[in-house]
């Protein structure tokens, strides 16, 4: 029986990187959280303790603050798009990197025409996100751009139902035909290249996002999800693939009759688990081979 290394990868996780633009008087922001992962050839560090091909992860720290100063001046995508071909093309061993990115939201304070200069608030709890990997060289060479959406947290009061389910004798769920639907959504959209308005395309993916969510009657979760993916590929030509998962966050009616009181759907326990956990790809069926597209920094293998 031989023993043998299988796919392996290393990296600075989590890097917190707040860029401010101060080129003029009014400032700007991007705050973001940035991890590396490289892909090479590395097997004797894990089969010798050999380090000699190792680029220490703390360089790769360094790394990213630097091109925040340096490379950083439109999207998040060509910044990690920047970053990940540094890697692969200067660095010898290195055959692929992996950039994850996700930038937090501010808004400036809302005193004066147009908002403050140099002063924010947070916004969210939703994160934008981006994922870039970069691989080979020449005729192999492969880039790849995933962007996304984390932790955007949609609620409807009505317009949406959930009956004509299967049923066995462990079924106690009632159908209904009027409920709450909400959901802390994780959607992401791969691109089919890298000649993208980035900025555009993620402002109105989020837009058909929420308009979606907001105006689709929603037989069930999956329905929405659906359409949501459908209308993100309808709109935008250069993204092929959409995937999304959308934790069920149920609101349950609160029994007020024992307290002679009526609850005509107004009042509702939120329940935050155990949950529904709804996912869903929407692809075009000529969409182009994702290769290592979507192979995660963290949790990579899942």
């Amino acid at each position: 029986m031989g023993i043998v290394l299988g796919p392996n990868q290393y990296g600075k996780a989590e890097n917190r990187v707040v860029r401010i633009y101060r080129d003029s008087p009014r400032h700007g922001i991007r705050d973001m959280t940035v991890s590396t992962a490289l892909r090479g050839d590395f097997g004797i560090a894990h089969t010798e303790g050999d380090q000699s091909p190792v680029l220490p992860t703390d360089t790769q720290k360094q790394t990213v603050y630097a091109y925040a100063r340096t490379h950083c001046e439109g999207s998040i995508e060509e910044y990690g798009l920047a970053l990940a071909r540094h890697f692969v093309d200067d660095v010898d061993p290195v055959h692929g990197a992996r950039i994850e990115i996700e930038e937090l939201g501010w808004e400036r304070v809302p005193v004066g025409e147009g908002g403050h200069d140099h002063a924010w608030t947070r916004t969210g709890p939703e994160v934008r996100t981006a994922a870039v990997t970069v691989s080979g060289s020449g005729g192999e060479r492969r880039e790849h751009v995933v962007g996304g959406i984390k932790d955007l947290v949609l609620l409807k009061s009505t317009g949406s139902e959930f009956q004509g389910f299967l049923e066995d004798g462990f079924t106690v769920l009632e159908p209904t035909d009027d409920r709450v639907m909400a959901t802390s959504l994780v959607a992401q959209w791969r691109f089919a290249g890298v000649e993208v308005a980035w900025d555009e395309a993620f402002a109105e993916i989020r837009q058909i996002v929420v308009a979606t969510f907001a105006t689709q009657h929603s037989k069930a979760l999956q329905q929405t999800l659906y359409a949501i993916g459908q209308g993100i590929l309808e709109a935008r030509p250069e993204v092929v693939e959409v995937r999304m998962s959308a934790p069920n966050k149920h609101h349950f009616v609160y029994d007020l009759a024992r307290f002679g009181i009526e609850n005509n759907n107004e009042v509702f326990h939120a329940d935050d688990r155990p949950y529904g956990l709804i996912q869903a790809t929407v692809a075009r069926d000529d969409a182009p081979p994702a290769d290592d597209a979507w192979v995660q920094q963290l949790g990579w293998l899942g």
